[in-house]
């Protein structure tokens, strides 16, 4: 991956119009109307490397809209804000966003529990929200996916990332059947994402006949874990399933690695980053799953990958990259729908119209088909599992996990 060489402070939000407002949501600027499409992402601290690849990812579908003029008479604008990984930033910038009637989208956040914050607020606001990145089932089905009675929480909220469900089960599916890893410890953050996606991964590898050895909670801000470490020595693990971020997951690796335990550490598309091996100099054989296949072998993905390049970004896109494209698009696919089916211009009602197109919008993206079920969750379950080897993560399988 690009070295992160530079890290971008995040601004406040400023939404100026370029010319008059309009009433419809947008604002005119003569010859066109201005669409802004907000971006909620970690854009400094810990997780600023995958929140610079989210802003940096919409910008860039943003202006491949504008200079295809894909949506006749509509110039589209990004406005990033940070949110520090925090939930109550999030829901700061929840309003900030919804009181700007020029935002007729939002993409991100990056922490499910930062979404937490913000979906009722967009909800109540009738806003379209596009995740590429929120992974916590319950986000979009409630808290009965457990035992099967799933309910769509709210019909704003929308994601091109597959769910923790699924993410934990081919994990457990890949640590059991392919690496064939029968004991294993397991350790969460306690966050939203890192408890959800553990309990998924447990159930799973218990059901597959693999044992938990186990379990701890850290607190994600430390960085000394010498303790659970000699706890993990004593139960013969084979390996180390972490529920939580690259942050704490590195240092929490090396530290296992020192104390002599040669067994891989294990996590979701949170630790998949190129910081992750940055942060351990013992990382060689650790393991994670993300999203979709990799964006590097889609031909789908090439000319993405080529004009990010050409676009001069100095940070990398990371594991969110090409999602976020596609959640950006998937906002603007449903822009260009609310238009055409409103002779040409933009709706009196912008975000009603945008929400309610939403349930059409289907394409072809840079991560491969892009649809929305009756959840709000993305159509396609692909995962891919990853291996660091030479300092930096390398596929070694995609599919999809077998469930039930």
């Amino acid at each position: 991956m690009i070295a992160i060489t530079a890290a971008l402070a995040a601004g406040s939000l400023t939404l100026t119009a370029c010319g008059s407002r309009d009433d419809d949501g947008g604002s005119s600027n003569g010859d066109k109307t201005t669409v802004v499409i907000g971006v909620d992402a970690p854009l400094t601290g810990d997780l600023s490397a995958l929140g610079l690849g989210i802003k940096n990812s919409a910008d860039l579908a943003a202006k491949t809209a504008n200079k295809q003029e894909f949506v006749k008479g509509v110039e589209f604008k990004i406005e990033p804000l940070d949110d520090q990984a925090q939930p109550s930033v999030g829901q700061q910038n929840a309003q900030k966003f919804i009181s700007d009637k020029n935002v007729l989208g939002v993409v991100g956040p990056l922490n499910s529990s930062v979404s937490q914050q913000m979906q009722k607020p967009f909800n109540d606001a009738g806003l379209t929200q596009v995740s590429p990145a929120n992974t916590g089932t319950e986000l979009t089905q409630g808290d009965g996916w457990k035992t099967g009675n799933s309910v769509r929480q709210f019909k704003t909220f929308f994601r091109t990332a597959t769910t923790d469900e699924i993410q934990g089960a081919f994990a457990a599916d890949y640590l059991y059947n392919q690496a064939k890893l029968k004991k294993v410890y397991l350790i969460d953050d306690q966050k939203t994402y890192g408890a959800g996606l553990a309990a998924s991964f447990k159930a799973n590898f218990t059901k597959a006949g693999g044992q938990i050895v186990g379990t701890d909670h850290i607190n994600p801000d430390d960085r000394d874990f010498n303790a659970v470490v000699a706890k993990i020595k004593k139960t013969g693990a084979q390996a180390l399933y972490y529920g939580g971020e690259y942050p704490a997951a590195g240092p929490l690796s090396q530290q296992l690695k020192d104390s002599g335990q040669n067994i891989p550490l294990m996590g979701g598309d949170g630790i998949y980053s190129g910081e992750f091996p940055k942060l351990n100099k013992k990382a060689e054989g650790d393991l994670a799953t993300s999203v979709g296949e990799p964006v590097e072998k889609l031909d789908s993905a090439q000319t993405f990958i080529k004009n990010y390049k050409a676009g001069g970004y100095e940070d990398d896109y990371e594991a969110y990259g090409g999602l976020t494209y596609d959640a950006t698009w998937a906002i603007i696919e449903a822009v260009k729908l609310a238009v055409e089916g409103n002779d040409g211009k933009l709706p009196d009602d912008g975000r009603k119209a945008v929400l309610d197109a939403m349930a059409k919008v289907k394409f072809d993206g840079v991560t491969g088909a892009i649809s929305f079920d009756e959840f709000g969750d993305t159509t396609n379950h692909t995962m891919t599992a990853y291996k660091v080897k030479s300092n930096a993560w390398v596929p070694e399988f995609s599919g999809e996990p077998k469930l039930g």
